[in-house]
C-alpha cells in the first residue's frame, strides 16, 4: 500500500478533495477536505470513507484508520 494508491482511490470517490495521508505500517491517517461531506454527520462521513477503503481493510492491508473529514467551509487549516 502506498500514498499515491490511496490518493487515487479517494480523489476518484470524493468531489474536489484535498487529501493528506500518512501511513505507518498498516495504520493510515487521513485528513480529508471535500464538499462531498456537506450535510453528513461525522459518523456518516467516516462510513463513506470506510466504504471506499473496504477492500483494503478486508484484506488486512489496512488495519486501522484515523481520519479528519471536513467540508471546505469547516476547514480551519489552510
Amino acid at each position: 500500500m502506498n500514498v499515491q494508491e490511496l490518493k487515487k482511490i479517494l480523489s476518484e470517490a470524493l468531489d474536489n478533495c484535498e487529501i493528506e495521508i500518512q501511513i505507518d505500517g498498516n495504520k493510515v491517517y487521513l485528513d480529508l477536505v471535500s464538499s462531498s461531506f456537506s450535510g453528513l454527520t461525522r459518523v456518516k462521513r467516516q462510513q463513506l470513507v470506510y466504504g471506499f477503503l473496504k477492500d483494503k481493510i478486508a484484506s488486512g492491508e489496512i488495519h486501522a484508520v484515523m481520519m479528519r473529514t471536513v467540508t471546505p467551509e469547516e476547514n480551519t487549516r489552510s
